[in-house]
């Protein structure tokens, strides 16, 4: 009978250990809350003081639009061909640079609007945008 309780003690345990494993998380725990403190590499600097308002300086927009036979308006201010180019100068000019959105009729030729683009990049427009009407539901 005593073949029995060896056979007991050599049996297979199915419970892990949990004890070892919270050890050492313990011990890492530890370690991680004394070298974070002594990581944190920082000089201590007075900086000065100053008061001054944020600035909100958004910067305008102008509106470019072309009508169905071609005709380009900036601002709603109708424009002749000749003129487009020296507004454009003067708006890219200007800091803050103004956005231009051009408003395209659906029925103008596109080469109007790809030779406005054009003229806005050879200004040195940084910021062009469309404008387009969403489809009716």
């Amino acid at each position: 009978m005593a073949f029995g309780t060896q056979d007991e003690a050599d049996e297979v345990m199915n419970e892990i250990n949990m004890t070892p494993l919270v050890d050492v998380m313990l011990v890492l725990l530890i370690i991680f809350i004394i070298t974070i403190p002594v990581m944190k590499h920082s000089v201590n600097v007075d900086l000065p003081r100053a008061t001054n308002q944020p600035e909100d300086a958004k910067p305008e927009t102008v509106r470019l639009s072309v009508d169905a036979e071609g005709t380009y308006y900036w601002n709603e201010t109708r424009l002749e061909d000749s003129q487009l180019d020296g507004m454009l100068q003067e708006a890219s000019a200007r800091q803050p640079q103004p956005e231009l959105h051009i408003r395209g009729d659906k029925a103008v030729r596109y080469e109007r609007v790809a030779q406005a683009m054009a003229a806005a990049q050879r200004a040195g427009v940084r910021k062009i945008g469309f404008i387009t009407e969403p489809p009716a539901r």
